[in-house]
């Protein structure tokens, strides 16, 4: 999975690159069908932004964004935002697949 981090009207210092590539490390374990992740940190006036897009099997797109005050929080919310997209989208996955064939074959009945 490749992980970029950018940043937007600031600079990303090494402590801040460090966190969000631990915290989006741990992603495709809810979903291992990431291909990409891009975590854009950003500063307009006084209000810190994180956008984070990931980018999945099938063109599937996940984009996540929180804004607020301190940068580590937004990530922390942005995380939890994209973490409960994957869950969702897992499960339609999983919900779409039928039921194994042996479920569906009734037993003959014995009259």
């Amino acid at each position: 999975m490749d992980v970029s981090v950018m940043a937007r009207h600031m600079d990303v210092t090494a402590a801040m690159r460090e966190y969000a590539g631990d915290k989006v490390a741990r992603l495709p374990r809810l979903y291992d069908g990431l291909q990409s992740v891009g975590v854009t940190f950003d500063q307009d006036g006084g209000d810190n932004l994180v956008e984070i897009v990931a980018l999945g099997k099938h063109k599937a797109k996940f984009v996540a964004h929180h804004h607020g005050g301190d940068m580590y929080a937004c990530l922390d919310q942005c995380l939890h935002k994209l973490e409960m997209q994957l869950r969702r989208h897992k499960d339609r996955i999983r919900d779409r697949q039928g039921p194994p064939h042996e479920q569906t074959m009734t037993p003959p009945e014995n009259a």
